[in-house]
């Protein structure tokens, strides 16, 4: 079981959006939403034993990867996993102040149900670890 923590993330390029340090204060897993930069990911590839990026934005996402996929090849421990344009507008039409997510991974797919109504997700693994 993972002890996964919010960070500062978003404010600052130094911490991911989400992670999991050891007693000792290793980070253990770097988790970054969205498109990071090269060098975003070089870093935390260097802080962190596992990376994880997920990504969204359709089109802008596919270029994002196109353009940084050969200099990431390197880097056994990072994982880029994206959600397409059509899963994520779908998953928008539920969004509301109040709302109630549950989600249930099995097998790779994600089940979120959003307020009773349920969206079935299907991640692209674009880059594996290589361990």
């Amino acid at each position: 079981m993972r002890k996964l923590e919010f960070t500062r993330g978003i404010s600052t390029d130094d911490e991911p959006d989400i992670w999991q340090k050891s007693l000792s204060g290793e980070i253990e897993l770097w988790v970054a939403l969205g498109l990071p930069g090269e060098k975003i990911i070089r870093q935390s590839c260097g802080k962190a034993n596992e990376v994880i990026v997920y990504c969204y934005g359709g089109r802008t996402a596919e270029m994002w990867w196109e353009k940084i996929k050969n200099s990431t090849t390197r880097f056994n421990n990072l994982q880029i996993i994206n959600f397409s344009k059509k899963d994520t507008c779908e998953l928008e039409k539920h969004v509301s102040r109040l709302m109630k997510l549950q989600i249930n991974i099995q097998d790779g797919d994600v089940m979120v149900s959003v307020d009773g109504s349920i969206v079935n997700v299907m991640p692209e693994r674009w880059k594996s670890p290589d361990h």
